[in-house]
């Protein structure tokens, strides 16, 4: 189930919050003789304690030697043949990863020794902040991007946004280089890290008390939900990572929130089932979300007959969702080269699934969209 290896670290490279690239040297030949005897590697210096050039470290190959989307890492678990120094011990019983071998303790926002706990005790309503809830991480800045639009045009100031991540992708919140980029540019106010998830400003134990913390806590104009960088798919009608915004949806109703859908568009993918709209959209707010949302349906006026014709397939697809065959509300809202200027303007990468917003442009303008329309609704 893991693939382990060992080696001495080479070079170390760049570093944001939380992580620390470095070029390990292996001691040992892979089976396949195709795969490099140095590889790039990714540390937690929190979880392993600091890595220097020369230490020995012990990996977790598995992803890379199976070639999964994983950035092209292997991950430090520790150094090899020494112990890292106990860290200072602090409040918070919350155990993220649990009973993995790296589990971690940290303070929650919703904790009993947290400042917070007596706001967020009975905290049961968010007072109608719109949430956008989005499939996949690289959503976020392109959501941020429409909001930030949206009340420029408006005269209106950049609303302050929180991003609640969930633990359906990345764990270590550290991992996104997009939330390190976005919180420097003042993108985004604060992550939020729930479930599983760990590294965040704040940690919360569940969705919920994730998001009564954006708005009682951090005081968020509006929030996005979604899970962190990579997603687990099978290929499956229900085997998908990014199901659980359906139950993002419903989590936001049940607290008094607007929930706003981002559908999950390519006009680039090839794989069928991904399309126009993704059947990922299609299942996890068709069958799992149980409240009505306002689904965001982006209209090309960019002067491109196949962005347009992409746009008439992606409205087809979605008369399943919305009223009067779907519960949801239908939210027409005319894309144009001012909203994909400010996509190209962001402070972070777009890219989904590999794929750049020349490439795939309409995947961006629709999570642009349904930024542009949770912030006419704050």
């Amino acid at each position: 189930m893991i693939t382990w290896r060992a080696g001495v670290v080479d070079e170390v490279g760049a570093a944001w919050e939380g992580a620390q690239e470095l070029v390990v040297a292996l001691d040992h030949p892979w089976a396949d003789p195709g795969l490099p005897a140095r590889v790039k590697a990714l540390a937690y210096p929190l979880l392993t304690g600091p890595v220097d050039k020369g230490s020995r470290v012990l990996l977790n190959v598995s992803a890379l030697a199976r070639g999964l989307g994983t950035g092209g890492y292997a991950f430090v678990v520790g150094p090899e043949g020494a112990v890292p120094r106990d860290t200072q011990r602090g409040p918070g019983h919350l155990v993220k990863a649990r009973y993995t071998p790296l589990q971690a303790m940290v303070l929650g926002v919703d904790d009993q020794e947290s400042e917070h706990h007596d706001v967020l005790r009975d905290a049961d309503d968010l007072g109608g902040m719109p949430v956008v809830v989005a499939d996949l991480h690289s959503a976020l800045p392109a959501i941020v991007a429409g909001a930030r639009l949206a009340a420029q045009r408006t005269g209106r100031p950049a609303p302050r946004v929180a991003y609640v991540m969930t633990d359906g992708g990345a764990l270590p919140a550290w991992f996104s280089r997009t939330v390190a980029g976005l919180r420097e540019a003042g993108w985004i106010s604060t992550c939020i890290t729930v479930g599983q998830a760990f590294g965040g400003d704040l940690e919360a134990v569940s969705v919920h008390t994730g998001l009564l913390a954006a708005r009682l806590v951090d005081g968020a104009d509006l929030a996005v939900v979604a899970q962190g960088p990579g997603n687990l798919g099978t290929g499956t009608r229900w085997g998908f990572s990014g199901i659980a915004a359906g139950d993002a949806v419903n989590a936001v109703a049940t607290l008094g929130g607007r929930p706003v859908a981002s559908l999950r568009v390519s006009g680039a993918d090839p794989r069928g089932r991904h399309r126009g709209v993704s059947h990922h959209s299609l299942t996890a707010y068709g069958r799992v979300a149980l409240v009505p949302a306002d689904v965001v349906v982006p209209v090309p006026d960019l002067g491109d007959n196949a962005l347009s014709e992409l746009g008439r397939h992606v409205r087809d697809q979605v008369k399943e969702l919305v009223a009067p065959a779907g519960r949801h509300r239908l939210v027409e809202l005319r894309v144009d080269d001012e909203l994909r200027a400010a996509l190209a303007a962001s402070p972070v990468r777009l890219s989904t699934m590999g794929r750049s917003l020349e490439q795939d442009p309409l995947a961006f303008l629709a999570a642009g969209a349904a930024g542009v329309h949770a912030e006419h609704l704050v």
